[in-house]
């Protein structure tokens, strides 16, 4: 199971990628950066409105001063997910965070397609709007590099001003300042730097699982529920084509449908087989997500899995129909001759 959590982490982590990706290419009639940058905001915002004051309870940070506990939940909880991180302290009211190169989110050559503008949207989203959580008009994010201007990675402060901030002034960008050289043995820890490598990839599964559950819906809202979900689910059969060999070598041996099994138990999924077919009852990975519309939702979640089956064999169609709570999966393999 521990190889299936990392294939679905490694999926999702491009999914997201690809997908900011798609709006900056494919939305330039509507002005595809600025495009990519609304649904970065409103990606990030809505993770942050759901994730970040239940997380500070989860690390024991809830007592912490404001900026310091705003840096250590992403030093933390991007540490947890399979994210290189970096914390620095110079003061009760002033706290580093620095994500150094590879950047996660922007995985491989795809940094070289990222806008700064669609990368500053994450700050913005995310960062600007701590100290509004944490009831602190004061605290605001100072970036100080980002890797899109080709800076050595995504790096800044959380500072304590001296007057409440107003909206515009809660992320601000002063590219002449470095955060201070760390040392690795001083770095905060906690209990799960311990944890075994199982339980790490299972957690890393569940921060890229993440990303797909807030991106739907923020897509459907963005764009409405058919263009929205059309736009997904094209980035998602390419990321399919594009990383079967890569999954398929993590769970080697697995024949197509099997594979498939493999990754929707490794989401957690109810599968079972039936002759040629796999059964599947609920769906899980969305559990709990406000879903504008669900059905496009499911038809462009499956276009992944679509695109890793044309990818092992091209004359091969995956076919998904869904009735009620179930749905059948099947591999149609159309003979060429």
């Amino acid at each position: 199971m521990e190889a299936g959590w990392r294939a679905v982490a490694i999926l999702y982590n491009a999914l997201m990628t690809g997908l900011v990706l798609s709006l900056v290419s494919r939305q330039s009639l509507l002005g595809g950066e600025a495009v990519a940058a609304d649904f970065v905001f409103r990606h990030f915002r809505r993770q942050h409105l759901e994730k970040f004051l239940p997380g500070l309870e989860k690390l024991g940070l809830a007592d912490q001063p404001p900026a310091i506990a705003a840096a250590l939940y992403h030093f933390h909880s991007n540490a947890l997910g399979g994210v290189k991180t970096e914390y620095f302290a110079e003061s009760p009211t002033k706290a580093w965070v620095r994500y150094p190169p590879p950047r996660w989110i922007w995985r491989g050559a795809a940094v070289c397609g990222v806008p700064t503008s669609v990368n500053a949207a994450m700050l913005h989203g995310w960062h600007g709007h701590n100290g509004v959580s944490l009831n602190e008009p004061r605290l605001g994010f100072v970036c100080t590099g980002q890797i899109t201007e080709g800076d050595p990675g995504l790096e800044g402060y959380y500072h304590l001003a001296d007057a409440p901030l107003a909206e515009n002034q809660r992320v601000r960008f002063v590219p002449d300042e470095r955060m201070p050289r760390f040392d690795l043995a001083t770095q905060p820890t906690l209990p799960t730097a311990e944890w075994p490598p199982e339980r790490l990839a299972r957690t890393h599964r569940a921060y890229a699982v993440e990303y797909l559950r807030s991106l739907t819906p923020t897509l459907q809202d963005l764009l409405g529920p058919a263009e929205g979900m059309a736009e997904l689910a094209r980035t998602a059969r390419l990321i399919g084509l594009q990383y079967q060999e890569e999954v398929a070598g993590l769970l080697p041996g697995l024949g197509p449908l099997d594979l498939i099994a493999a990754l929707l138990e490794a989401h957690g999924e109810a599968v079972e087989r039936d002759g040629d077919s796999l059964i599947q009852t609920g769906w899980k990975t969305m559990a709990g997500v406000n879903l504008p519309d669900e059905a496009p939702a499911f038809d462009a979640w499956t276009a992944l899995f679509g695109g890793m089956v044309s990818a092992a064999d091209r004359f091969s169609k995956l076919e998904v129909k869904r009735s009620g709570p179930t749905a059948r999966w099947r591999i149609n393999s159309a003979d060429p001759r």
